[in-house]
């Protein structure tokens, strides 16, 4: 016999002839269970290393205004003036823009992660990770509770990216580096 043989012939025989399964604990959360709170999405988002900006729908145009840097992109369509539309930009012309100016799908309170999905106030996936600079835009209303909620208000067959601070990753030595797998900087604006 061999080692992996000896370990599952003593596996089976510590079992025996029918081992019993236990019951799978269902009482986690689920949608539904908990009130949306901006307030807590806002702490939450903050704590990733974004910059959370609290706006009236008046002050939101002087706001992104502020914040774009240099050539802007935003979706095709989006409500914001003097910005490069992307048809279809190249990898080169979205690497060449400073800013990204983005709605979202929806927001998570729990977790402080905004969720893109490829739709029309989102823009698509490439145009949120390539540029350096993203600004997200989150209306109060957009905001959910947690991430069931977020799932069960999802449609599935789209892209979804979770969005939780800015883009960053760290190496062996526990050296953080940002901008490696998406924008360096996240300017969340939250429109109440």
């Amino acid at each position: 016999m061999t080692a992996k043989a000896d370990v599952l012939a003593a596996v089976r025989a510590a079992l025996g002839p029918s081992p019993h399964a236990p019951e799978i604990p269902r009482a986690y959360r689920r949608a539904g269970s908990l009130t949306p709170d901006v307030e807590l999405f806002c702490e939450r988002v903050a704590e990733y290393r974004a910059t959370v900006h609290r706006v009236s729908e008046d002050d939101l145009p002087a706001t992104l205004a502020g914040l774009a840097r240099g050539r802007t992109g935003i979706p095709p369509g989006f409500p914001y003036d003097g910005a490069i539309e992307d048809h279809g930009l190249t990898v080169h012309e979205l690497d060449a823009l400073a800013t990204v100016i983005t709605g979202c799908a929806l927001a998570i309170a729990d977790t402080g992660t905004i969720v893109l999905d490829g739709g029309e106030r989102s823009g698509r996936r490439a145009l949120t990770l390539i540029p350096d600079h993203h600004v997200c835009i989150v209306r109060a209303g957009q905001v959910v509770a947690s991430v069931p909620d977020a799932i069960a208000a999802l449609d599935p067959a789209g892209p979804i990216t979770f969005v939780s601070g800015p883009s960053a990753t760290s190496d062996i030595e526990l050296d953080r580096v940002e901008g490696v797998h998406g924008p360096r900087d996240l300017d969340v604006v939250v429109v109440a």
